[in-house]
């Protein structure tokens, strides 16, 4: 069997143990001795799939404690999408523009359902946070941490958590590769309005007036990226 694919073979013996046992993120793996008599393969084989699977988050390896399962995050994810997006940019294509729009249809798509459901403290958490982006404008700048925490509040009372792990992974890739490419032209004030019409029409319980506002906080960023 050729190196590689004996890698791969492995990493799904170890992705099988970790699902027939139920372990969970945090819980402790067999030692690498333990998994060379599991699996009947090499301690190198073991130790090239466990490194492989460390890059992926499925485990997390703590030099001298032992291997553990991974936070499964969708880190990797975000990693590939973002320079994959850079690579295309690069090349004259649109990539930075397919992001948004993946960003937009989704979060377009499931903003009149929150309007017309949103639990009170969630409504208090974006009110907050809108407060917060004034007090940044004011200073010259929003931060991204409340950016994002805005977008992640939004969608909280779905009860969703992949779907909230998707969202924020679309919103990371995306900062990422433009913060790579130095692209942070947006006006801090029509930043803060436009997360404020966003609130402004979850607190009315107008889904449609919701839909439009987010619409419009993306023919902003389609704006800076036509630029």
């Amino acid at each position: 069997m050729a190196r590689g694919t004996m890698s791969e073979d492995v990493q799904g013996q170890i992705k099988q143990l970790i699902l027939q046992r139920r372990l969970t993120p945090g819980d402790p793996l067999p030692t690498e001795a333990e998994l060379v008599g599991l699996l009947d393969v090499s301690r190198n084989s073991v130790r090239e799939a466990l490194k492989a699977l460390q890059a992926m988050r499925i485990v997390e390896i703590r030099h001298g404690f032992g291997t553990y399962v991974g936070p499964l995050t969708l880190e990797p994810f975000v990693e590939g999408v973002a320079f994959r997006a850079a690579v295309r940019h690069h090349q004259g294509e649109s990539s930075l523009y397919e992001l948004m729009e993946v960003r937009e249809a989704l979060e377009s798509g499931l903003i009149a359902t929150v309007a017309h459901d949103l639990p009170p403290e969630d409504l208090g958490t974006l009110k907050g946070l809108v407060a917060r982006m004034e007090q940044e404008a004011g200073n010259g700048r929003v931060d991204s941490a409340t950016d994002r925490a805005f977008h992640l509040a939004l969608y909280r009372s779905l009860g969703n958590h992949l779907l909230s792990e998707v969202l924020d992974a679309f919103w990371a890739a995306l900062r990422r590769v433009r913060e790579d490419l130095s692209d942070d032209r947006q006006d801090p004030q029509v930043t803060y309005r436009q997360h404020a019409e966003i609130v402004a029409a979850l607190e009315a319980g107008d889904g449609e007036r919701a839909t439009e506002a987010m619409h419009r906080h993306f023919d902003g960023i389609r704006r800076r990226l036509a630029d």
